[in-house]
């Protein structure tokens, strides 16, 4: 998938657009806070169950009943592929409960990554662990061990909606063992959303409450061996191939990292900055835009005093991209974008040295060579003369638009 379609991935919305659904929405939601307040109740209850009853097939059975009420349903598929000697689970993450889900179908421990430790990571279900050397080397040595339950691993490291793609495995996980179970899961819940991006688990449990019901279809693959000669990189897209097409979704390149730039961007949205370019207005632009922006704005006017006759909205754009004036400055120098330049009717460089001539100024600008030099000491030589001229035109303008003496300028 390309990382165009990222945003078929992830739900920013916790409804659906469609007219119907929200209808039909609007008719349940009383029923909905009805459901999620009995069974905060009834949650609390399955909670000192599971902590009371030894860990056995007694418990897991009556736990999963008691999660059926709380409306989270298990299906399995393929039950009997499951391998009892694997040390090594290996699931696409879909909601913040998936490693409770298998844990209710066999035993298994997830590590905690990130996040909370102490009370509320054992309380949630997970691993905390402690590594005396590194992270990878500790669950190896855990994988060794043959009295330990198998690991359950999610190598996404993050939450999809489902239904478009897997995001990129992780090749960490991958080199913990030779031999790995894969597990493919599949979540489906009307009316709500699963997840939606920055929601923390404690909310996705309350929705997960006032939903009707969320089912986990859990379907277990054969073994999986790594091959000779074959990396852990390779064994993972091996693996992520398979979990793809057993759930008739699409193996990706984007990672947990593209996720994350993703949310960045729907957070903060790029509209006000176009409306303010299209403007040309540097004042109104430092009024409309936020406190990152203002920044920005200001280095944009720094780049404006030196190469005037470069459209602000250019200047914008680069500066987001490099966020630095010298850098913008270099690009702007090196860029020869004619169809950027033709939209202001000139070229920087030659706007510059009609300036210079209009003002009286007998210094010339040297334009950008249309070579570079053989060597980067050449290189960056040309560059910082052609950056010094513009410098001391810039000076010299202002300097004569204020009436200074050049000792004053100076």
């Amino acid at each position: 998938m390309e990382t165009r379609g990222i945003e078929d991935m992830f739900d920013f919305r916790r409804f659906s657009k469609d007219a119907l659904v929200l209808l039909l929405l609007l008719f349940y939601f009383p029923v909905g806070i009805c459901l999620m307040l009995i069974r905060i109740f009834i949650g609390v209850h399955v909670f000192l169950v599971s902590c009371a009853l030894p860990e056995s097939f007694v418990r897991r059975f009556i736990v999963r009943v008691m999660c059926s009420v709380l409306g989270m349903h298990v299906r399995q598929k393929n039950p009997r592929s499951r391998d009892k000697n694997t040390k090594l689970y290996i699931c696409n993450h879909v909601t913040e409960f998936d490693h409770n889900i298998i844990n209710l179908l066999t035993p298994c421990n997830t590590p905690q990554l990130e996040g909370s430790t102490g009370f509320v990571c054992w309380a949630r279900g997970f691993m905390e662990i402690h590594p005396a050397s590194g992270f990878g080397e500790t669950l190896q040595r855990y994988c060794l061990n043959e009295s330990t339950l198998p690991l359950l691993l999610f190598p996404e490291e993050d939450t999809t909606n489902g239904r478009a793609g897997l995001l990129k495995f992780s090749s960490w996980p991958f080199s913990l063992t030779d031999s790995i179970q894969p597990v493919a899961l599949r979540v489906t819940r009307p009316f709500v959303a699963l997840n939606t991006p920055e929601s923390t688990w404690l909310v996705e449990l309350l929705w997960t409450f006032f939903a009707p019901c969320t089912v986990y279809h859990v379907s277990w693959l054969p073994l999986v061996s790594r091959q000779d000669g074959e990396t852990t990189q390779e064994f993972a897209n091996k693996v992520q191939e398979l979990l793809a097409c057993e759930l008739g979704l699409v193996s990706t390149k984007i990672t947990k990292a593209d996720k994350a730039e993703h949310i960045k961007k729907n957070r903060h949205p790029t509209s006000q900055t176009s409306t303010t370019a299209r403007s040309g207005s540097l004042g109104f632009m430092v009024q409309s835009l936020g406190t990152d922006d203002h920044r920005i704005a200001k280095m944009a006017q720094q780049v404006k005093d030196v190469l005037p006759h470069v459209p602000l909205n250019i200047i914008t754009k680069d500066l987001v991209k490099t966020n630095c004036v010298d850098a913008t400055i270099t690009n702007l120098l090196e860029n020869k974008d004619e169809a950027q330049m033709e939209a202001t009717g000139m070229s920087a460089f030659g706007s510059s040295q009609s300036m210079a001539c209009s003002s009286g100024l007998t210094s010339t600008i040297k334009p950008a060579a249309k070579t570079f030099g053989r060597s980067p000491a050449d290189r960056h030589l040309s560059l910082q003369e052609r950056k010094e001229a513009l410098y001391n035109l810039a000076r010299r303008r202002y300097i004569e638009k204020h009436g200074l003496d050049h000792e004053d300028g100076h």
